[in-house]
């Protein structure tokens, strides 16, 4: 989309250019500088969730006010890139002189300013404030600064950008815009845990995704179609930082889906009635597409069938806990070990290192 004030009368350019700004990215409000007709133009294109956008206009003053913010609804965040001229920009008591070639992020859920003092050009990239998977705070530390490319993580960032704001998203399918988006946001999320720690990375800044993640996971189980891909999709992320978020959780991915549906299938299993479900029932209900693979998995991690498992469970109280508990350890001879005071408790399924995430 391709927005401009060429042939606009020259008494209706401002309302026009605050009006095609405002719809464009967020409503904010412009206010030329200078006496002369006001020019400019705005090229957006979308690229999975990433709005990628180029502004050239003339000298002003742009301001995103509370007033502003309250009619928004969707949290955003913005990366800028300078391509020519120069602009102060203000955001959380902090101001910045941003030249060519800096880049500032800021949040567009509280007020901020640019005040441009001559004709200028620059990229904006925009995104769901909920894919960045960094915390408040460390967008806070950022924010109100410019950003230099002339070295460090900067300068291998530059180049990437400047090429993906002057390409078209028709350029790519749509599989692969959503992967290029993906790892956009990531290389954003590394800048800005970059700079917010630049001690080194803060193992906590995405634990609240990890939580997202797993609460993910909980609530689709049963969709035998759950992998990777569809959760890095859900969250907005690219399979690549998924993955990476769980290097420190000592397990992958896969491994997680596979012990989570173990448990829960345990646990049904397990609970004594008139009308208990059948293995296979159980199986698919937890997600399991093929019965055999899950005696299979549930033997490689418990060390009895699920039909044996069911057996050692309901046949009366001494040989667990209450019904709905997970599994008990098993034991040479075939006894199930049981839980409570004194008694051995099962640890989460052991999965095979084939488990792949």
């Amino acid at each position: 989309m391709v927005l401009t004030t060429a042939s606009v009368p020259d008494q209706d350019k401002v309302a026009y250019w605050n009006d095609a700004v405002s719809r464009t990215l967020v409503p904010m409000r412009v206010a030329p500088r200078g006496d002369g007709p006001f020019d400019g133009r705005i090229v957006t294109d979308r690229l999975g969730y990433l709005q990628v956008s180029t502004v050239e206009a003339d000298a002003k003053r742009v301001s995103r006010t509370p007033a502003l913010i309250a009619g928004s609804s969707e949290a955003l965040v913005a990366v800028g890139v300078q391509v020519s001229g120069t602009t102060t920009f203000v955001q959380d008591g902090r101001r910045a002189e941003v030249g060519e070639g800096d880049l500032v992020v800021y949040d567009q859920t509280r007020p901020y300013t640019f005040d441009y003092p001559r004709r200028f050009a620059t990229h904006v990239f925009q995104l769901p404030r909920r894919a960045l998977g960094v915390s408040d705070s460390d967008i806070r530390q950022v924010t109100g600064h410019a950003i230099g490319t002339g070295d460090g993580f900067g300068a291998m960032l530059m180049p990437f950008l400047a090429t993906l704001a002057s390409s078209s998203a028709d350029d790519y399918p749509p599989a692969v815009a959503d992967r290029l988006a993906g790892n956009v946001v990531e290389l954003f999320a590394t800048l800005i845990a970059e700079r917010a720690h630049p001690g080194g990375p803060d193992a906590d800044a995405p634990s609240h995704l990890v939580l997202r993640v797993r609460d993910h996971i909980n609530r689709n189980l049963g969709d035998p179609d759950l992998s990777p891909e569809r959760i890095a999709r859900a969250q907005r992320i690219s399979v690549r930082y998924l993955h990476r978020l769980f290097e420190g959780e000592g397990t992958t991915v896969g491994r997680l889906i596979r012990q989570r549906r173990l448990e829960e299938c345990g646990r049904e299993l397990a609970r004594r009635g008139k009308a208990a479900p059948t293995v296979s029932a159980v199986a698919q209900r937890w997600g399991f597409v093929s019965p055999a693979h899950f005696s299979r998995s549930f033997r490689a991690a418990y060390g009895v069938s699920p039909r044996e498992w069911r057996d050692l469970r309901t046949a009366g109280e001494g040989l667990g806990g209450p019904a709905g508990d997970g599994p008990a350890r098993t034991v040479p001879g075939g006894a199930a070990g049981v839980r409570g005071a004194g008694r051995t408790a099962l640890p989460s399924p052991a999965l095979s290192a084939g488990d792949r995430g």
